[in-house]
């Protein structure tokens, strides 16, 4: 290969990496940084027929956020718990007792994972499942 043509060759690889380096994403201060992913829990509660209580919260954890009125303890409550979310087996016996007409909704994203959940008190087994997540929803004193 004559120099002409190793010349020609090393003028055209730097033109291309100089053109990789201008292309590449840059802010005032240098490259682009991404922004953060969105929260890995993030939730909308809502409390029904449970009296001056009812509502519609925001809760984010780590950290505590939201307008939720007691963000830090819910948070510590949600993430204590292994399955926050999780329904009653079915076939499970429950007592019947009833803990009146409240009933809440949590929706959103808990763990990068999307969450669909109904809460009521309408026999033991959800009362208890509503207690549980207390204080992330209000506590009822029957």
């Amino acid at each position: 290969m004559s120099n002409t043509h190793k010349n020609g060759l090393v003028v055209a690889l730097v033109l291309l990496a100089s053109a990789v380096v201008a292309a590449a994403p840059q802010g005032p201060r240098g490259p682009r940084v991404e922004p953060a992913a969105a929260p890995s829990h993030e939730l909308v509660i809502t409390v029904a027929d449970a009296g001056e209580i009812d509502g519609t919260h925001t809760l984010t954890c780590d950290p505590a956020g939201g307008d939720h009125p007691e963000a830090d303890a819910a948070c510590e409550t949600l993430l204590d718990s292994e399955q926050p979310f999780a329904t009653t087996d079915e076939g499970t016996l429950c007592t019947y007792m009833y803990g009146g007409p409240a009933h809440a909704t949590v929706e959103g994203v808990w763990e990068g994972e999307s969450v669909s959940a109904e809460f009521t008190r309408s026999d033991g087994c959800e009362i208890a499942r509503w207690d549980a997540l207390v204080p992330a929803l209000p506590e009822l004193v029957p």
